[in-house]
């Protein structure tokens, strides 16, 4: 009696592979029929499964066109590998709204009631409705730390803070007429914003190289660009700096100066648009 050899390993992955490639196309021979039913009006009430792929259906048996639409987003595939878009949450959960005052809005305007029954994803650890909170500082906090250091970082901003109020305060009580009194904010979060205002760039330098040659072309920058390069530039300026100075302090130096309009960071700005000034020859390169 003759044995039959065992057959090469490459054999039989190409084999298993071969099986599986039915399998899949004989799934996407029933989807397409059950689209077809679905576009006629008749519905499904059936689930098709195969040992590479499982097509998930909603919760309601009776599927329209429309509804049948969504489904081949919902195809698993588990066998040919790990899904790397999972999520938490469906395409349809909306982002919440922690803000009491766009919480506001949205029951003056009535939008509240379109949403009222929409699932709502969960916010973040940092996102709180607290008067405290406030986007443009948790993203100057977040610029200041280094080495996941959150909590020394959010020191060093109060603290900046603190500093500013300080030195308006002295000015203030300083200061013998009304007049000059009333032009002195005290609040560091107004002079914070108005820092980060006056150092906003309006253009930037893109090198593109054109015939073996690179020019420095200027662009337009975008409103987040130029809101990182405002903070940017005042977290370097406060750090180059003496020993004997400490961060807060340089720090609540820059905001006074760059909030009235003057300092270091406001300089590199203009030197920043003098460059752009300089090169605007080779401003048509940027469609070319």
């Amino acid at each position: 009696m003759w044995l039959e050899a065992p057959k090469p390993m490459d054999v039989q992955v190409q084999e298993q592979l071969q099986e599986w490639n039915e399998d899949v196309k004989e799934c996407e021979m029933k989807f397409s029929m059950a689209k077809c039913e679905v576009k006629n009006g008749s519905t499904i009430k059936d689930t098709y499964s195969s040992p590479v792929a499982s097509l998930v259906l909603t919760d309601s048996s009776q599927l329209t066109a429309d509804g049948f639409e969504k489904l081949p987003d919902q195809i698993i595939i588990s066998e040919l590998g790990p899904n790397r878009n999972y999520s938490q949450y469906a395409p349809y959960f909306i982002e919440p709204i922690f803000k009491k005052e766009k919480q506001e809005e949205l029951y003056k305007s009535g939008e509240v009631e379109k949403i009222s029954h929409v699932p709502i994803r969960a916010a973040l650890n940092d996102q709180t409705s607290s008067v405290f909170y406030d986007e443009q500082v948790r993203k100057f906090t977040n610029y200041v730390m280094e080495m996941g250091k959150k909590t020394l970082a959010r020191q060093l901003v109060e603290k900046t803070f603190e500093n500013v109020k300080r030195t308006q305060l002295e000015r203030f009580n300083t200061s013998t007429t009304p007049e000059l009194k009333e032009n002195i904010e005290t609040n560091p979060l107004i002079i914070f914003y108005r820092a980060v205002e006056n150092c906003k760039p309006l253009l930037q330098l893109s090198p593109i190289k054109r015939g073996g040659v690179t020019y420095q072309v200027p662009v337009p920058i975008t409103e987040k660009r130029s809101n990182f390069l405002a903070m940017k530039w005042l977290i370097e300026a406060a750090q180059d700096k003496e020993r004997t100075i400490h961060f807060p302090e340089k720090l609540a130096w820059e905001l006074l100066d760059a909030s009235s309009n003057q300092g270091r960071v406001v300089k590199r700005k203009q030197e920043l648009h003098r460059q752009c000034e300089a090169n605007r020859a080779y401003a048509h390169y940027r469609w070319s």
